[in-house]
């Protein structure tokens, strides 16, 4: 087990109608906030009405700034940075998914930053601090609401990239899973890949001794596998859904990180599809992990094997080493498969044309990945394998 520092700093308020007293919370850190949202789904299903009524009831001051798109892009971010400067805003309330909530933690370095906030995503500059932020979680899928994380579109050469750092954890996220109740389908399952990506970038380490966090990642998958297949046919079903959300949150606030150094190859060849097809980011990586696993367990087949047998519940008797570990990949990849999601880039009508072009600029700071440190050369066939 490695070294580790393990801090979360943001209040987690968890729970039915936990939104609705949104005012309250806010006011304890601002009289003045960037209300930032994504389309027309929280005005049409209620939350964006129940949200204005708890600011104004507290007399909070508040600018909008909506229009956020999936994989989240820097010229409204930009544009954010300019409002918060134009009305002295010091603090910003996020209500949404991943997008919105990296959106805003854009937002919150850059206008602390008297440079181009796109200087901390090419790694030019790291941020120090940050307006605090608030969430409003509306979609159990990118973690982001407790995590220190952001990842931005460059529309200037379509360039997708992340940010890591605590400074940028929220001060603050209400989980109400009653609010994932109408997202469609495709969107929820969508989130349930990008959890359960989460927990395998972690999960597929080559630490030893790390029993405990490895028994913590193999619950939180098999919980997201059990509570996707009931909401897949109870779409209302508020236990499954919180299970769902919970799971999200931990998947990615840095408790599943303890003791061990994670992967992140798959996300970082996931970023450079989404940036230029602008896929949701769950499908990309439910297209892309079988694959990258395919390429590396060579690496470390132990891990596999106990992936294949804990999570899936391939039998030790299935056969030798190889047998299994082909079995458990294979068990994963029906499970996309039941939840609708593609398991190829093929079926997001993603051909090779650009696989050059993304495998250049995956690896533009360097390899990337630790379980199998990859190059150019391996994201390409990654890419192939993926197709």
């Amino acid at each position: 087990m490695e070294n580790f520092t393990y801090s979360q700093p943001t209040n987690i308020i968890f729970g039915k109608n936990t939104h609705v007293n949104i005012g309250e919370e806010v006011k304890k850190y601002s009289n003045n906030i960037l209300l930032h949202y994504g389309g027309g789904s929280i005005k049409n299903n209620g939350v964006y009405d129940a949200i204005i009524s708890s600011l104004k009831k507290e007399g909070i001051k508040y600018q909008e700034l909506s229009d956020v798109k999936p994989n989240p892009r820097l010229t409204l971010v930009r544009q954010g940075i300019e409002i918060c400067k134009t009305h002295d805003i010091d603090f910003i309330l996020a209500v949404g998914g991943g997008s919105v909530i990296d959106s805003a933690k854009a937002i919150g370095v850059g206008m602390r930053y008297k440079g181009d906030v796109w200087d901390f995503y090419t790694k030019k500059a790291l941020p120090k601090e940050t307006l605090p932020i608030g969430v409003v979680l509306t979609i159990a899928a990118a973690g982001s609401e407790a995590s220190g994380s952001s990842v931005i579109t460059n529309e200037d050469g379509w360039y997708k990239r992340p940010l890591d750092t605590d400074v940028i954890k929220p001060a603050f996220a209400i989980l109400n899973p009653e609010l994932t109740y109408t997202l469609p389908k495709f969107q929820t399952m969508c989130g349930v890949a990008d959890i359960m990506s989460h927990v395998m970038e972690r999960y597929f380490t080559n630490v030893e001794h790390t029993d405990l966090t490895d028994r913590l990642c193999e619950a939180t998958l098999k919980t997201v596998i059990d509570q996707a297949r009931i909401v897949l046919e109870e779409p209302e079903n508020y236990d499954a859904r919180a299970e769902i959300m919970w799971a999200g949150t931990l998947a990615h606030n840095g408790l599943l990180d303890t003791g061990r150094v994670g992967d992140w190859g798959t996300h970082m060849i996931e970023h450079e599809v989404s940036g230029i097809y602008d896929v949701a980011h769950g499908a990309g990586l439910a297209a892309i992990f079988p694959g990258w696993m395919r390429y590396v367990y060579k690496e470390n087949p132990e891990r596999f094997v106990q992936f294949s047998t804990r999570v899936w519940d391939v039998e030790h008797s299935f056969g030798d080493e190889e047998s299994i570990i082909l079995e458990g990949i294979s068990r994963y990849e029906n499970f996309l498969k039941e939840i609708a999601l593609p398991t190829k880039l093929s079926e997001l009508n993603i051909s090779n044309e650009k696989f050059e072009e993304m495998a250049e600029k995956c690896v533009k700071y360097g390899p990337i990945g630790n379980f199998k440190k990859l190059n150019q050369d391996d994201v390409f066939r990654i890419l192939e394998l993926c197709l």
